[in-house]
């Protein structure tokens, strides 16, 4: 099962903004929705908005990161954009499926 747009969105921006090398950031986010009893195929935008808020930056900062809040309030924001997204492009058909227990 391939990672959830979530994932992949928080993994590339902790590489692409701090010292993590790409495996090492989405080792930390892995880490952190593991401590939160979520994972990386299935966590949805506004669950990761709430690992950011409490998780992530302990995580960043036992890794030496500095500025880890103000990071993850900048990822915070991007993914939750990325949430609202999701929502624009869902079809009909797919609403109703999902509300029905067929997803």
């Amino acid at each position: 099962m391939p990672d959830s747009p979530a994932f992949d969105y928080v993994s590339r921006a902790l590489s692409d903004r701090t010292s993590l090398e790409a495996i090492e950031a989405r080792g930390t986010v892995r880490i952190a929705l593991k401590l939160a009893g979520l994972t990386a195929a299935t966590v949805t935008p506004e669950q990761m908005a709430v690992v950011l808020e409490r998780v992530v930056p302990g995580e960043l900062e036992k890794r030496g990161i500095s500025g880890a809040n103000a990071l993850c309030d900048q990822m915070k924001s991007g993914v939750v954009s990325l949430g609202r997204g999701d929502l624009a492009r869902q079809s009909p058909e797919s609403v109703f499926q999902r509300l029905g227990g067929g997803r």
